[in-house]
């Protein structure tokens, strides 16, 4: 899951889901103060983020995503103690309807 440096949509919800079982936590972070539908964020606050569990995974967006992309090694950089990521496509890809099902037993 830590190979690439982008998530989709899916992959924040299913490593999300799979971190939590290991209570590591997932936090999406706002950088250009428009809060995403459906799903808590924070805004790009470092001394707030620093209070964060060492550990944790920050999720960082823009409305396209490159900016984050291309900012990555900075963030990297500012918290090591932290997994860091960018999300692909950013707010502008984002479905505010989006769930994830859990594949539906097939009848046999």
């Amino acid at each position: 899951m830590f190979e690439k440096d982008e998530w989709t949509q899916q992959e924040l919800y299913k490593n999300t889901k799979e971190l939590q079982k290991k209570n590591i936590k997932v936090i999406l972070i706002d950088t250009i103060l428009k809060p995403i539908e459906n799903i808590e964020t924070i805004v790009y606050n470092p001394f707030e983020m620093q209070t964060m569990p060492k550990g944790s995974v920050f999720v960082f967006y823009c409305d396209t995503g490159k900016t984050t992309k291309s900012r990555l090694e900075f963030y990297k950089n500012k918290f090591p103690d932290y997994k860091c990521i960018s999300l692909r496509g950013g707010r502008g890809y984002w479905r505010p309807n989006y769930q994830l099902l859990e594949e539906l037993d097939k009848n046999v």
